[in-house]
Parts: structure tokens; C-alpha cells; sequence
């Protein structure tokens, strides 16, 4: 990007959103070959993003810190997930560690983008840590049809989440950041979009957001983005018939996409579609709540009983924590718990319930073998 040296410099932020698996890697390259700094050292890129993943480290640890302590997954479908969530940017400590990062990116740079797919859970923190040392902040968030994001995800990273339960969970995460960032600089673009015209995806941020700079790339810039894009990496081209969902979550999710897709044309994020997305967004609440209530025997089934759950409350969490899989970060406990007995590459492919089961039965071995039995 060039500048005019005439006119007073503007730190910009540019968050990149969205689940996982949505293009959001190659939006933020994109802006990376624009001029626009990635964090760095960045997560490696390897076979489920071949040409990089664009997060940088330090943020991917931090997001995952800040999950853990609150117990929500990275595809949580509770919508209650995001007032744990959101409670980070209340926390002075918190939004300090922030803004002492970021003071070191925009150190000698006016632009620096930040992506990461667990980005959306904390957008209310970034926004107040970027205020607060006086950076201009936007959202970019990249929509991908949920059936295809889905379908990428249990591919890359493992079927332990049904296809239902990630379907709702794309519509929780897609439904509260749009809340989150109404009244922002924002914008929405599609996958299938960028990658049949990035150019053309590139000005509409530019103008949307404000960045003058970003719509005045210079041919050898043009060039390098062109080679970088590369729309055979669009791998999963399904629908939910491929994947298999209940009809009511196909119903709600297809109108939902529908409605983002009218957010992602030019002069479509208005009140009428926010109003429909208001409407979206309570359903979705009503109909997680039954879900909640109707699978009451269920979850009541995962609670560990005895000294297991006595462990867990001297360990400092709640009984039962290692065992249930549909609060924040739980089925990422056991796995982890579990990996120390079990390869994590055949630990996905044992169903939630018996992996907390799994884990008591290992913890209760480890004990005997240390009492010599």
C-alpha cells in the first residue's frame, strides 16, 4: 500500500472473524500481501491450510488461555458461552495484557491485521484494548456456507462433534458476532466470492472500512496476490444432505446463511435485515433451550459420581467438569487428560460419552500401578 504523506497517519486494525474453516486464512493473507503487518511468529501452516493459517501464536495462545478459564469450546453452541466470554473486556488485567502486545505490532507500522478463529468469542475485548491506545478498529467477517465449514472441520479436525452440533454451533458464533459488531465498521464477505474475484472483495473492503490505502495496490502487489489465490483449495463443495443434519436444524441454518448473504452485497447491512437477524438470533435461543431441557437425562448421565467428582471440586473446578462435553472446553479436557493414555489421532473417534469414561477408568489404573497393585 502506498500513503499519502500529506495526511495525518490512522493506526487501523482490521479483525478478521468467523468460524473456522471459512476463508478466513485467505482474507488475512490477502490483507498480509497488501501491506497490512500479521503478527508474527505465526501458527505453522501444515496439511488442513497448506499455504499458512495467518494467526499468530501469541493470539491463538492467549484466546486459548482465556476459553479454558471459562470453560467454552472454540465451537461452543451455548449461546450463554458468550456472556463468559465477553466478561474478559471487564477485566483490567485482561485488557492491559492485550494492549501491551499490540502497542509492539503497531510499533513503526500504521496497519496490522489479526485473525484467529476464536477471535469472535473476544471481539468486545480487542475493540476496548485498541481504543484505549488509540487505534481505529474494524471487522472483516468471512461467511462460508455452514454446511461446507462443517464438513471441512469434522474433515480436519476429527468427527468427535457431531455435524449437528457444529451446524448450531456456526449459527451461535454467526449470530452473536453480527450482534457484536453492529455500529462498527464492518463488513461481510463470502468465501466463493473471494475467491472468484478477490479484487473486486478487496475495493468493497476498502471503501466499506475506510482504507483508502487498501484499494490502491500497486501491480507487483496485484501480482503476488494472484498467485497466492488459489480457488482449487475450495475442497469441500457439499450441502447438508451430504453431511446429514435433523430437517429443523437444516431449516433454521439455511435461513440464517440467507440472511448474511444479504449482509454480504453491497448496501444490504441495514435495519431490515439486522431486524431479521434479531428474530434469528431469538429463535435460535428458544430453540437451544429446549434442547437443553429435553437432553436434561442426558447431561445428568456424564456427571461423575464419588471420588471423581470429589477430585474435580478439590482441583479447583466444578464436579464434573472433566466429564461433560457440552460445557465450554470440557471435551477438550478430556482429550487432553486422555491423551497421556491414549493416541489423540483414535481418541477422536470415541464418543464424548465414553471419553470422560475413559479418562476415570485411566485415572483409577494410575493410581493402583502407583500403590503397587
Amino acid at each position: 500500500m502506498s500513503r499519502d504523506m500529506t495526511q495525518p497517519t490512522t493506526k487501523r486494525l482490521v479483525l478478521v472473524a468467523g468460524v473456522g474453516r471459512s476463508g478466513t486464512s485467505l482474507f488475512t493473507s490477502i490483507l498480509g500481501r497488501a501491506g497490512f503487518h500479521v503478527p508474527q511468529p505465526e501458527v505453522v501452516a501444515d496439511s488442513t491450510n497448506p499455504k499458512g493459517f495467518g494467526e499468530p501464536q501469541w493470539v491463538v495462545d492467549f484466546h486459548g488461555r482465556q476459553l479454558r478459564s471459562r470453560r467454552v469450546s472454540v465451537w461452543d453452541s451455548r449461546p450463554a458461552a458468550f456472556a463468559e466470554t465477553s466478561s474478559a473486556a471487564d477485566d483490567p488485567k485482561v485488557v492491559a495484557e492485550v494492549q501491551r502486545w499490540l502497542e509492539v505490532q503497531f510499533v513503526g507500522r500504521d496497519a496490522v491485521v489479526i485473525k484467529d478463529p476464536r477471535l469472535g468469542w473476544f471481539l468486545p475485548l480487542w475493540e476496548k484494548a485498541a481504543e484505549g491506545i488509540g487505534v481505529e478498529v474494524s471487522v472483516a467477517s468471512l461467511l462460508r456456507h455452514p454446511a461446507e465449514a462443517v464438513s471441512s472441520a469434522m474433515k480436519w479436525y476429527g468427527d468427535w462433534q457431531t455435524p449437528a452440533s457444529r451446524t448450531v454451533s456456526w449459527l451461535n458464533i454467526m449470530l452473536e458476532t453480527e450482534l457484536a459488531t453492529r455500529g462498527r465498521k464492518r463488513i461481510f464477505v463470502r468465501y466463493d466470492d473471494l475467491l472468484a474475484d478477490w479484487k473486486a472483495q478487496v475495493a468493497r473492503t476498502a471503501a466499506t472500512l475506510d482504507i483508502p490505502d487498501l484499494g490502491r495496490l500497486d501491480p507487483a502487489t496485484v501480482a503476488s496476490i494472484d498467485a497466492f489465490v488459489d480457488p482449487t483449495l475450495h475442497r469441500q463443495k457439499v450441502s447438508f444432505s451430504d453431511i446429514g443434519v435433523p430437517a429443523q436444524v437444516e431449516s433454521m441454518t439455511e435461513q440464517v446463511w440467507a440472511e448474511f448473504v444479504d449482509l454480504s452485497v453491497a448496501g444490504g447491512d441495514g435495519p431490515a435485515v439486522q431486524a431479521t437477524l434479531d428474530r434469528s438470533r431469538e429463535s435460535y435461543h428458544a430453540f437451544y433451550a429446549e434442547i437443553e431441557a429435553i437432553a436434561q437425562s442426558s447431561l445428568h448421565a456424564l456427571r461423575p459420581t464419588g471420588s471423581a467428582a470429589a477430585r474435580g471440586s478439590s482441583a479447583g473446578g466444578p464436579a464434573g467438569s472433566a466429564g461433560r462435553t457440552g460445557g465450554g472446553g470440557g471435551a477438550d479436557a478430556v482429550i487432553r487428560a486422555a491423551e497421556r493414555f491414549v493416541p489423540r489421532s483414535l481418541l477422536r473417534k470415541v464418543p464424548p460419552v465414553w471419553r470422560a469414561r475413559l479418562v476415570r477408568l485411566a485415572d483409577r489404573a494410575g493410581r493402583l500401578v502407583r500403590r503397587g497393585r
